[in-house]
């Protein structure tokens, strides 16, 4: 590879490549959004990027060299491999054979441990517990017998979830009474996936905290976001979130634990229930740039996507200081013309709160309801300001209500 210098890694003591900018191409699995915005990111350091997506136009690929063929296409890995000094990957789906194909013939800070380890919910779950971080009570189901034995042992309310697939609420049924475990078992049942039931925690709400660490085992971690779901999507994202300073730093200790015990490489988002007592219990993992750290492009020293940069070429990591409080609301299809529009005239209500709204657009092809198609950062004086321009704006009132 050309432009580099080699460090040893704190964790196992092998030699990394540190890829300097300049002479450095980084290959991207996956063509959506995350990876539009890791390349904005990196482009502007100095780095080269070539994406690999199916789609034809993918996000990425409109500002990136692009490889269209499908995430399990060999010859189309192999592609990317022979053009690319490092490669990552940008959603967690990717197919994990041929993710470990290319750490066997290309270099993949990443590997594809971590994918086999959060691509299935059990797995996942006691890898957690390994890095001696509390999870929700859960129990395995293989059968109806087991469903019952679970329910009972677990109590209600419980939600039962497939092991693998599912985002945005898909692959899952709350069971709410007792009564409704065999018929929410024989529907999830049927679609031949492992299933796994976790009891339903009460919690005051969701934080999540998105951690990197460098291919040299140094470790940094975002402010925590307090997350607010809408019909299982994520609506806005609030920083600093509304919870006590204490609970924050528990939330940042327990990702940086997590990483580490996983030896994760790049960012790592690390999503928690906030239990009424204070406990925190980790929810789920994802080994990328997550929705809730769009917050860092404007509010951060360092954005989650030039942080995952730095963390796979081996670079120092960067400041994580908030340097303004923000809040971070996702723009939905059902929401994209108002959004818009409302770029070609003063924004009456931003000046009035005095909100400084920073928008970005995704580049997707078709706008459908419920399709994440961009964000927008709030930077403001305090979060309640940031939450009434959505509502003054009124693009989120049917979200809202």
């Amino acid at each position: 590879m050309s432009n580099e210098a080699t460090r040893q890694d704190i964790g196992t003591g092998q030699e990394q490549p540190v890829l300097l900018p300049g002479h450095t191409t980084i290959g991207i699995l996956g063509g959506g959004q995350l990876g539009r915005m890791m390349t904005l990111a990196g482009t502007a350091m100095g780095y080269r990027f070539v994406t690999l997506d199916p789609t034809p136009d993918s996000p990425c690929g409109q500002i990136a060299k692009q490889i269209e063929a499908g995430y399990d296409d060999v010859q189309a890995a192999r592609e990317l491999a022979q053009q690319c000094d490092v490669i990552t990957y940008e959603f967690e789906n990717v197919d994990a054979e041929v993710a470990a194909l290319l750490e066997r013939e290309s270099y993949v800070p990443q590997g594809s441990s971590l994918l086999y380890t959060t691509q299935h919910r059990l797995r996942e779950k006691r890898a957690i517990e390994a890095a001696g971080v509390r999870v929700a009570p859960y129990r395995e189901i293989t059968s109806l017998d087991t469903m019952n034995a679970a329910v009972s042992e677990l109590g209600v309310p419980c939600v039962l979830k497939t092991v693998t697939g599912g985002y945005d609420g898909k692959g899952q049924r709350v069971i709410r009474v007792a009564a409704e475990a065999e018929e929410a078992y024989q529907e999830l049942a049927s679609t031949g996936a492992e299933l796994v039931l976790e009891q339903f925690i009460k919690f005051e709400c969701e934080i999540s905290v998105v951690v990197a660490r460098s291919t040299n085992g140094e470790i940094k971690t975002f402010p925590p976001a307090e997350n607010i779901h809408v019909n299982n999507i994520l609506h806005a994202s609030i920083v600093p979130a509304r919870v006590a300073t204490d609970i924050q730093l528990e939330a940042q200790k327990l990702a940086a634990a997590v990483a580490e015990s996983l030896k994760a490489v790049g960012l790592l988002a690390v999503e928690l229930f906030v239990a009424a007592d204070g406990r925190l219990y980790v929810n789920e993992l994802a080994p990328r740039p997550h929705n809730s750290g769009h917050y860092t492009m404007e509010a951060c020293s360092t954005s989650q996507f030039e942080q995952h940069i730095r963390a796979i070429c081996g670079l120092p990591l960067g400041d994580t200081t908030l340097l303004s409080p923000v809040v971070m609301v996702n723009v939905l299809g059902e929401h994209l013309e108002g959004i818009i529009a409302r770029t070609g005239q003063p924004d009456e209500e931003a000046m009035e709160l005095g909100v400084i709204p920073k928008l970005h657009i995704y580049g997707k092809s078709e706008a459908k309801t419920g399709r994440k198609m961009g964000h927008v950062n709030l930077l403001c004086q305090d979060a309640r300001e940031g939450l009434q321009w959505i509502e003054q704006t009124n693009l989120w009132r049917h979200t809202n209500s």
